[in-house]
């Protein structure tokens, strides 16, 4: 029988279990009131909690997650998890790179979605290094073949607290020996009322992409790019998520494409707000998309505490390359050639008032 591991009132680093023959701890990092937690399965963000605008005295989780490794290990939700070697979608689960055709791992239709049927979310990671109120790094060495992409890529996913109110994601993979795509995401759920607090309808959204990638009714990209300004996906102002939902056949899960800052800063994502908390959270990225996505797909998903987490329950927030970017070249590329490294950085503040 399948040893159940539990996540839930570990503080610092302790031994969850042993899984497929390797150990899967939880870490946390924490300053003063502002803390988070993270697992080496699948590098998941477990937790972060923060204030609300009273201040100390009221701290809530707002990040959707499970109880248990065993629920990570065979969820379909992607909760909290670093998701790759290639995030998103690839239509048909196959792509031309120099010249030879290769066939990925179809795990959604006759597509593949985040990797395959058991990609970066799937795997337990090494740690490289720790310290509990500064950072942790998670790594993970991925051979060629696997999931049918080429080469040995070596990968490490950073945390860091940023001063008192800010998160800092640095994801890195050097390509080994062959060249191969790479796009990594993270996949948290964010609600920030709380991960039991109801529905993200109300939170405001303030969205800095003008262009979408449009898709197909598989939700593979037609290779288009579409104007937001006057449609359901325009953000570029403020306005509540659920304010055009009855425009929209399920709810938001669309690339979009953010508008280019100077080269020497990262480019603003986004800010979201929720007013009874007074919570806020701004997002800044260096890669050209984001997957803005408000969980159409859970239903009655048992979560963290014994909570129920219904449809749009969360909110992600996933930068990225452009989906389906190895089979249109119109894209910006996400090949890596050897001796290249994929850098891809997230940088979240968290305000109350």
């Amino acid at each position: 029988m399948a040893k159940i591991c539990f996540l839930s009132g570990f503080l610092l680093l302790g031994l969850l279990c042993i899984c497929q023959g390797e150990e899967v701890n939880v870490y946390e990092l924490k300053r003063g009131d502002f803390s988070a937690k993270f697992t080496n399965f699948g590098a998941v963000m477990l937790s972060v909690l923060l204030p609300d605008k009273n201040g100390i005295g009221k701290l809530d989780d707002v990040v959707l997650g499970y109880d248990s490794v065993e629920d990570y290990k065979n969820d379909t939700t992607y909760f909290g998890a670093i998701v790759g070697r290639v995030a998103n979608r690839i239509g048909g689960a196959k792509f031309s790179l120099n010249g030879e055709v290769y066939k990925v791992v179809a795990n959604e239709g006759k597509n593949t979605l985040h990797g395959g049927s058991k990609g970066f979310s799937d795997v337990i990671w090494g740690v490289k290094d720790y310290k509990n109120d500064s950072h942790i790094t998670f790594t993970y060495n991925s051979f060629d073949g696997e999931q049918g992409f080429p080469g040995d890529l070596a990968v490490a996913v950073t945390y860091m607290l940023i001063g008192r109110n800010k998160l800092g994601v640095k994801m890195e993979a050097k390509a080994l020996d062959k060249a191969t795509p790479v796009n990594l995401a993270l996949h948290t759920y964010w609600n920030l009322g709380g991960h039991s607090s109801g529905d993200i309808l109300s939170h405001t959204l303030q969205l800095f992409g003008s262009g979408i990638t449009p898709v197909d009714d598989e939700l593979i990209p037609t290779g288009e790019i579409e104007a937001v300004q006057g449609t359901p996906y325009d953000f570029l102002k403020p306005h509540e998520i659920g304010s055009l939902f009855n425009q929209l056949p399920d709810g938001y899960d669309t690339n979009y494409v953010l508008d280019k800052s100077s080269p020497k800063h990262l480019r603003k994502v986004a800010v979201v707000q929720e007013s009874k908390s007074g919570r806020k959270m701004e997002l800044w990225t260096n890669k050209p998309g984001v997957q803005f996505y408000t969980s159409n797909m859970l239903k009655n998903e048992k979560g963290k505490n014994g909570s129920l987490y219904s449809l749009h329950a969360g909110l992600c927030l996933e930068t990225q390359g452009f989906p389906d970017s190895v089979n249109h070249p119109n894209f910006p590329s996400q090949i890596v050639n050897p001796g290249q490294t994929y850098k891809h950085f997230m940088v979240f503040r968290f305000t109350a008032k």
